[in-house]
C-alpha cells in the first residue's frame, strides 16, 4: 500500500496570511499594492481524473466525538447536495462551485461510519497509521474515507504544518482517495481553528463566535471544507493545482483566509451574524445549521469567491 500523493491544507499557510499584518511597515506595503492590479489567480489543469458523479464519503472517527460533535459534521455533509436548504446562502451553493470544474457537479452522500473510540493503533499517529485507518471503512470507486481524529490525538506535523491532509492510496483496482482533519482546540486552535479562536500571530483581533457552539468542532469543518474540495478537484495530484504539485494551491486553499468580502490579512471578511446567538455564518445548512466556509476559486471567473 503506497501513498500516491499527500496535499497539506496546512497551518503555515494561515500564518502567510497574518504575516503581513505583523510589522507596520510591512502593513503599510500591503495598502500600497491594494492599489496595484493584482495579478489574475489562475489552477491549471493537468490532464488528470476529478472526482464526479455520486461521492460517497465515509467517515473513520478515531478518539471521543460525543453524539452532538458528530451530528455537527454529519450535518454538514449532509448540506453539501441538499436540495433541502430553503434559506440562502446555502452549502449547497457553495459546494456547487466545484461543479464548474471539468467533469460538471458531483452528488456527496454519507456512507459508512466507523467509531474507534477506543484508540486502536493509539493517540499519536504517522501518516502510515492514517492511510491504515481510512482503508477500515471501505473501498469503493468515486469515495473518499475520511479519517476524524480528536481533540487528544496527535498527528504527524498536525499544527506544525497541517491541519487537514487529502491523499490516495493503491487499492486492488486503482487508488482510493482520502483525508484526514484534527480537531485543534487543545493544541492549536490559533492556527487550525482561526477565525473562532485568536490567531498566534498578528493583530489579536476578537475571534468570531462559533456558529454549533463548538470552537474544536467549526474549526473542523473550515478544513473539511478545504479538503474535501481539494479532493474532487485535485484527487491524485494531477486535476486543478497551482504551484508544486508536492505543495500545491487547490481550489480552497488557494484562497485562504478569505470568507467574506474586503477581507485582508487577519480579518476574514464581512459575515453574517445570528441575531439570537451572536455567532457568524456565512451558510445555511440542514436542520437549521449554520456554518461558516471559506472562499472556493471559481474557474469561470479566475477568482476566489465568497457565499456574502
Amino acid at each position: 500500500m503506497l501513498m500516491a500523493s499527500v496535499h497539506p491544507f496546512t497551518a503555515f499557510t494561515w500564518l502567510l496570511v497574518l504575516f503581513f499584518t505583523l510589522d507596520p511597515t510591512l502593513a503599510t506595503t500591503r495598502k500600497l499594492a491594494a492599489l496595484v492590479k493584482e495579478q489574475t489567480l489562475v489552477l491549471k489543469y493537468h490532464n488528470g481524473p476529478l472526482l464526479k458523479g455520486n461521492i460517497t464519503v465515509n467517515l473513520l472517527w478515531y478518539g471521543k466525538f460525543s453524539p452532538s460533535q458528530r451530528s455537527v459534521i454529519v450535518d454538514f455533509l449532509n448540506s453539501l447536495s441538499s436540495s433541502k436548504t430553503p434559506l440562502k446562502p446555502s452549502v449547497s451553493s457553495w459546494w456547487q462551485t466545484t461543479g464548474r470544474y471539468r467533469g460538471g457537479p458531483s452528488v456527496v452522500v454519507v456512507g459508512n461510519q466507523v467509531l474507534d473510540g477506543e484508540y486502536s493503533v493509539g493517540k499519536s499517529l504517522t501518516t502510515q497509521q492514517l492511510e491504515a485507518l481510512s482503508l477500515k471503512t471501505g473501498d469503493l470507486k468515486n469515495a473518499v474515507n475520511v479519517v476524524l481524529t480528536s481533540a487528544d490525538v496527535a498527528v504527524g506535523g498536525f499544527c506544525m504544518s497541517r491541519c487537514g491532509t487529502h491523499a490516495s492510496v493503491k487499492v486492488k483496482g486503482g487508488k482510493l482517495a482520502y483525508a484526514w482533519v484534527g480537531n485543534s482546540v487543545s493544541q492549536c486552535p490559533g492556527q487550525c481553528a482561526w477565525p473562532f479562536h485568536q490567531p498566534i500571530y498578528g493583530p489579536q483581533m476578537p475571534p468570531l463566535l462559533a456558529p454549533n457552539g463548538d470552537v474544536g468542532i467549526n474549526g473542523m469543518i473550515i478544513n473539511l471544507a478545504t479538503v474535501l474540495a481539494g479532493t474532487v478537484t485535485n484527487p491524485f495530484n494531477n486535476g486543478y493545482f497551482q504551484g508544486p504539485a508536492n505543495a500545491p494551491l487547490e481550489a480552497v486553499s488557494a484562497c485562504t483566509g478569505i470568507f467574506g468580502k474586503g477581507s485582508y490579512p487577519g480579518y476574514p471578511g464581512q459575515v453574517l451574524v445570528d441575531k439570537s446567538t451572536g455567532a457568524s455564518y456565512n451558510a445555511h445548512g440542514v436542520n437549521g445549521r449554520k456554518f461558516l466556509l471559506p472562499a472556493m476559486w471559481n474557474p469561470q471567473t479566475s477568482s476566489c469567491t465568497t457565499l456574502v
